[in-house]
């Protein structure tokens, strides 16, 4: 690791240290219109490669689509494990 690295390391470790009450935001300018935010643009998720094995009509179902069924597939089962944790917490 070369040394500017091991700086901006050593900077991230801080910063995750402070507290929310400690963080100067006195040069950020306050957002009061959120129109044009869009919700998860830098969120990427860790994917993982993996064989999985369909009922070929659900797979030409989602290839029927368009392109990305993976995406949708990654989609719908999202969908089901978030509709389940909102089940056991109600």
């Amino acid at each position: 690791m070369n040394k500017a690295a091991k700086k901006r390391k050593s900077e991230m470790k801080d910063l995750v240290a402070l507290r929310d009450s400690q963080i100067d935001f006195s040069d950020v300018p306050e957002v009061r219109d959120w129109n044009r935010a869009v919700v998860g643009k830098f969120y990427r998720p860790i994917k993982k490669s993996l064989t999985i094995r369909l009922d070929a009509d659900v797979l030409a179902w989602l290839k029927a689509q368009g392109r990305g069924y993976q995406t949708r597939i990654n989609k719908l089962l999202r969908a089901a494990m978030e509709g389940q944790s909102r089940r056991r917490r109600a």
